[in-house]
């Protein structure tokens, strides 16, 4: 119990030091592949309506989540019956490629130097590396904006979300959970042609990431406190603004963000070259600069660091009524 206890602080620590290095084969980009392999196959087997399509992203969302969990659950299986510390070690790489603290915050802050540093033109290079949106047009303002809402929002997904999933079910249960974030990053659009084939994995995607979501827009009201940010805003615009989103989970921690950096986030964007209207999130009580994006991870990193304690403490009381 003790060795599978360890994997989740230890694949953190590892994330910590290492983040994602250049090179290094990435289980998440075997997931791309066979989610995009699965697109091409299922439209080309499923009827070209909208229920079709439908059915199709419903059947990719079971194959890819079920391949994700089976295949690192039997992997760790083996491994155990070698030895316990092999699937410590093992285990404890597949929670390292999970979880995304250093990497986000190295992407980011590429944004950041390229803004104090570069032109206009590397920092939309470096945004675009990071964001859905279309950078071409953005200004060196909504540059930096673009990469703060990215840090609020991955917050979660890319951090908080995989260390409560790591913490109810290990290995395969994280793996599980990058998948159906996978699916909808790449999938979860309401532009043709992903209107409908992406409909089943962006609303499983809601689901999985509705308590998430809200978990870690409390844990990020704690860190602003330990930082000293403006606490007191960052609960008035969680409270006010954290439904003023297509998603149900997404602005839950962008407003908080907003609120504690005093700053006005989200609005319309452009998405595959179309205009999407979004309302504003939070109050332009000063305007963001370029120093707001390493406070952004400031406050995204104390945030993980908050939440690590309490998911190895859920893993260790799940598994003690384990046995």
């Amino acid at each position: 119990m003790i060795a599978r206890l360890l994997a989740l602080p230890a694949g953190f620590g590892i994330d910590l030091l290492l983040g994602d290095p250049q090179g290094w084969p990435h289980p998440v980009i075997f997931i791309g592949k066979l989610i995009s392999a699965l697109e091409a196959l299922l439209r080309r087997l499923f009827p070209k309506t909208p229920a079709g399509e439908r059915a199709a992203g419903a059947l990719l969302w079971l194959l890819t989540a079920g391949v994700s969990f089976v295949v690192p659950f039997a992997l760790l299986r083996l491994c155990e019956r070698v030895s316990p510390y092999l699937a410590l070690g093992v285990e404890s790489l597949m929670c390292w490629q999970i979880l995304a603290t250093k990497s986000l915050r190295d992407e980011s802050m590429k944004v950041y130097r390229a803004l104090k540093t570069g032109s206009l033109e590397d920092a939309r290079r470096a945004v675009a590396m990071i964001v859905g949106r279309d950078t071409e047009k953005l200004d060196a303002p909504g540059v930096a904006r673009a990469a703060v809402e990215t840090v609020a929002e991955n917050c979660s997904d890319g951090v908080i979300a995989p260390l409560l999933f790591l913490a109810l079910g290990g290995a395969p249960l994280g793996f599980f959970y990058k998948a159906v974030n996978t699916m909808d990053s790449m999938l979860g659009y309401t532009d043709p042609p992903y209107t409908h084939i992406g409909f089943v994995p962006a609303k499983a995607d809601d689901w999985m990431n509705f308590l998430p979501a809200r978990i870690s827009a409390l844990l990020l009201l704690a860190a602003g406190g330990l930082l000293g940010l403006d606490v007191k805003n960052g609960w008035r615009i969680f409270r006010r603004d954290r439904y003023k989103h297509v998603s149900p989970n997404s602005a839950q921690t962008e407003s908080v963000c907003a609120g504690l950096l005093d700053l006005r986030l989200a609005g319309d964007a452009w998405y595959h070259g179309c205009l999407h209207r979004k309302e504003f999130i939070g109050d332009a009580l000063r305007e963001i600069t370029p120093e707001d994006i390493p406070l952004a991870n400031r406050l995204m990193t104390a945030a993980a660091l908050l939440a690590l304690p309490l998911a190895t403490a859920l893993r260790a009381a799940l598994l003690l009524q384990l046995g």
